[in-house]
């Protein structure tokens, strides 16, 4: 074993985990488990063991949201503010004029009502917790009205009526796929309602014979039945106006609901992401009425939910860019308003710089996340045609990995997601892998 360690080199990987690996491999050889060489099969179980570890990627593939490289990228002030929350003590619960415990998250929640136009807000570690808080205390062993139509499943086995369940709520399903109406609502309230529930289908769109209802007539109707109407917003758009960016707001924002907008329309309880349209971590963020915040807060799972120190500190140094106007610095904003001429200019000195054939395509960015289906920004990409998954597959293993796109056999290399200054690695990587 000590020679096959030797034989195997240096590793990105605690020495204790490499000889585990490798014990683990000869074992497997000796009982005729495994074809190749001990060596050859140590190597490739190292490499796939050190591929798994998470570090820096370079995302060329056009969506700026991806879930699977954690959504949204930090601003420097955001990634700031949680490195020194995470390697020094913080006040995270002690209140500073007096030395009492204080409430986790205050001057981020009183922020986030302030940009919300709310009157409270808290904060736990993601929105389907929120969503789970929600249910146990507003509507625990009694139903929560939902319309067939937002019945939503998103990525990772997300299934909305899963949720509800698991916050105890029975769900209580109106109208149809396509079409609900306000009568539909109407007409499923009863002594056993706890709560209605409106749902953005932030990943999806439903097209043609359809009809929905809107924020202030369910609100009426909730409150005439005094019960509150929450709205589960998903991808957290603070303001459909998008002032940040000083202009009209984009085309490719459609009709996705500002959070600002939907509590003046009524809505008791809005939740939403923090890592998605708002530009921060991980978050579930919960804004509206103050005694429905305080009832969530003195629930048990509360404490079982809530967010860490880091993740709280680069939240509230994501608010605070919006409150200072600044949130157009936000890397997910920054990004998105790259222009075309700039990014066509980019792709073509990066496909001059590769040695290989390429081309530049018109094409789009999206924004991914479950966050406005089907709209697209205008990207230009540079295309490697008969690339192949090969060239795919070398990208990932380049250090630092490059994720593209494949398109039947076609290699896309979207540079909205990418920063400038790492073209040259890009263009590097692309001459190595299509060679």
């Amino acid at each position: 074993m000590d020679q096959l360690l030797n034989e195997l080199g240096d590793w990105p990987l605690p020495r204790a985990l490499v000889a585990r690996v490798v014990r683990t491999v000869l074992d497997e050889a000796r009982h005729s488990q495994i074809d190749l060489d001990p060596k050859e099969a140590a190597f490739e179980r190292l490499t796939e063991v050190a591929m798994t570890r998470v570090g820096p990627v370079i995302n060329a593939s056009g969506v700026l949201l991806h879930t699977n490289l954690g959504r949204a990228p930090l601003a420097p002030e955001a990634a700031e503010a949680a490195r020194a929350a995470a390697i020094s003590y913080v006040n995270l619960e002690l209140e500073l004029s007096t030395g009492a415990r204080g409430r986790r998250g205050s001057y981020v929640c009183e922020l986030l009502a302030y940009l919300c136009g709310a009157e409270a807000a808290l904060v736990v570690n993601n929105n389907a917790a929120a969503l789970v808080l929600a249910m146990a205390e507003l509507a625990n062993d009694r139903e929560v009205i939902v319309s067939r139509g937002e019945l939503i499943e998103i990525g990772g086995s997300y299934r909305l009526p899963t949720i509800i369940a698991a916050g105890g709520a029975r769900l209580r399903e109106v109208g149809t796929t396509n079409r609900t109406r306000l009568s539909d609502y109407a007409e499923a309230v009863g002594e056993t309602t706890g709560a209605i529930l409106k749902v953005h289908t932030s990943n999806y769109r439903i097209v043609g014979f359809t009809s929905d209802v809107g924020m202030r007539d369910l609100a009426t109707l909730a409150h005439r039945h005094e019960m509150p109407l929450v709205l589960d917003a998903g991808s957290g758009l603070l303001d459909d106006q998008v002032p940040w960016l000083g202009g009209p707001a984009p085309a490719w924002i459609g009709d996705e609901p500002g959070i600002k907008q939907s509590v003046r329309a009524g809505a008791d309880l809005v939740m939403f992401s923090g890592d998605k349209l708002f530009g921060g971590p991980q978050a579930g963020i919960v804004v509206g009425r103050g005694d429905l915040i305080s009832e969530l807060l003195r629930h048990p799972l509360a404490r079982a939910l809530r967010i860490d120190g880091p993740s709280l500190a680069a939240l509230g140094a994501t608010a605070e860019l919006y409150a200072d106007g600044r949130g157009a610095e936000i890397p997910l904003w920054a990004m998105a308003s790259r222009s075309y001429l700039e990014l066509e200019r980019r792709a073509q000195a990066v496909a001059g710089r590769t040695g290989v054939s390429a081309r530049i395509e018109e094409s789009v960015s999206v924004l991914g996340g479950g966050s406005i289906p089907g709209a697209g920004i205008p990207a230009p990409v540079i295309v490697i045609e008969k690339a192949g998954d090969q060239a795919f597959l070398a990208l990932l293993r380049h250090q630092p990995p490059i994720l593209a796109r494949r398109d039947a056999g076609r290699l896309v290399v979207d540079l909205r997601a990418v920063s400038e200054s790492e073209d040259q690695t890009v263009a590097a990587a692309l001459a190595a892998a299509c060679q």
